[in-house]
């Protein structure tokens, strides 16, 4: 009894006055790890006339908070689609021309349940489909064999990334095509679809209005928004490489991507950040150097102007905390114009724009090594220090039989719930 008593008066000493002894951080542990079940697709969209074997995937490349404990919102992507060489060249196929990229609930209480599937549709009620938008600007469309061009769809959509607005139960979505910024009803149809100025996309099967910084034009094919977060009446939007800006080369080795911050009710962008990728030669050693792996997957709320950012290649994916009110606004100034030289992308010094603050909150790769690269979707709990991950498996396309059916990758979507110890 003495040695403790002494041994508590010497604590005591230790800690200054007024002060609290910190406790020891809580353990980063997965604490729910589900998968999606196998649903064929043509049982989800009867306008689907054949589904070629594939089943329900991709819609990891979203996550938001449901309505209650445990449900989630997410969404697809453009739907399934390969990039085959065909006679020496890479294309873009379809193997499901017809199919809408679908808004969908999810219930992880028992597994994973479909609560709600909601294809996304234009003013006229029809699917809006996948396909690409325009000539020129988007990948040529090819059948599922990359024999045959199919048509151009300028109402296709590329969704990645969704939120939910509070009260009225409307979405907003991110596109990779235009880029665009895509305001959804509550059942799926197309209410609007912003894009940037000088883009000239007409003949959609919605409003299209170009309030965008134009210079968003020159994203990376496939590469354009694919963050998405939401604080009352302001999105947080990130591009998911640096811009093409002036050249592929010099985007394809930049470490620059860009953060928008938009207010819903002006419906006007009201921000535009610088963010700094790491160096992807001590991130991911895998990819020899090369640079244009790194991507921003996802975005996550925290508080204030704070948010979740994932940023990761096909090997490696790490969670940093950004804070934007340490950033340089850039928004409307000279690295908003085309003849800017250089252009942000370009830079090798950033003095004197300043960087929004970063460090590491969690790195995937260590603490679900078994989570397939792609995660894209991502969000963070009301309790603030629980964060839930999801991974795109690209509806599992793998290869294709000589009668047009899938043989599937076999690779799961997982919806994977991790404990932080911590808030952010």
């Amino acid at each position: 009894m003495l040695r403790r008593r002494i041994l508590a008066a010497v604590l005591a000493a230790l800690v200054i006055p007024g002060t609290a002894v910190a406790a020891a951080p809580k353990p980063v542990k997965v604490v729910k790890d589900v998968t999606i079940p196998p649903f064929p697709l043509a049982g989800l969209q009867p306008s689907i006339a054949n589904d070629r074997g594939i089943k329900l995937g991709g819609i990891g490349s979203g996550l938001f908070p449901g309505p209650r404990d445990g449900d989630y919102w997410m969404v697809t992507d453009r739907g399934p689609n390969g990039q085959p060489t065909v006679n020496g060249q890479k294309v873009r196929t379809f193997p499901i021309p017809e199919f809408a990229p679908a808004i969908v609930r999810v219930s992880t209480k028992r597994g994973v349940e479909i609560k709600k599937y909601i294809p996304i549709v234009g003013t006229s009620g029809k699917p809006v489909t996948g396909l690409s938008n325009q000539a020129g600007h988007d990948e040529v469309p090819y059948t599922w064999d990359g024999l045959t061009v199919l048509p151009y769809n300028p109402s296709g959509l590329d969704t990645e990334e969704i939120v939910q607005t509070p009260g009225n139960g409307e979405f907003w979505l991110v596109d990779e095509y235009s880029p665009s910024l895509v305001h959804v009803s509550a059942r799926g149809k197309v209410l609007e679809r912003l894009v940037p100025a000088g883009l000239h996309l007409t003949g959609a099967d919605y409003p299209v209005k170009e309030t965008l910084p134009a210079i968003l034009a020159t994203r990376k094919q496939n590469r354009g928004f694919e963050g998405l977060a939401i604080n009352g009446n302001t999105l947080y939007i990130a591009v998911q490489s640096p811009l093409q800006n002036p050249d592929k080369k010099t985007g394809d080795a930049s470490r620059i991507a860009r953060i928008l911050t938009f207010d819903i009710r002006a419906k006007k962008v009201t921000g535009e950040y610088a963010y700094q990728f790491e160096d992807v030669k001590t991130f991911d050693p895998k990819v020899n150097g090369d640079q244009s792996e790194m991507k921003i997957s996802g975005l996550a709320y925290v508080e204030r102007n704070r948010l979740l950012v994932d940023e990761r290649t096909d090997n490696v994916a790490r969670i940093y905390l950004i804070d934007l009110d340490r950033g340089t606004n850039l928004l409307g100034g000279k690295y908003d114009a085309p003849a800017t030289t250089p252009s942000l992308e370009a830079l090798t010094s950033l003095s004197p724009i300043k960087l929004p603050s970063k460090s590491l909150v969690i790195d995937l790769s260590v603490v679900v090594p078994s989570l397939p690269g792609k995660v894209e979707g991502i969000t963070l709990l009301a309790d603030h220090q629980t964060l839930v991950v999801a991974n795109d498996n690209d509806f599992g396309l793998g290869a294709f039989d000589a009668n047009g059916k899938l043989i599937d990758s076999g690779v799961p979507s997982r919806i994977v719930t991790i404990d932080l110890g911590r808030r952010p």
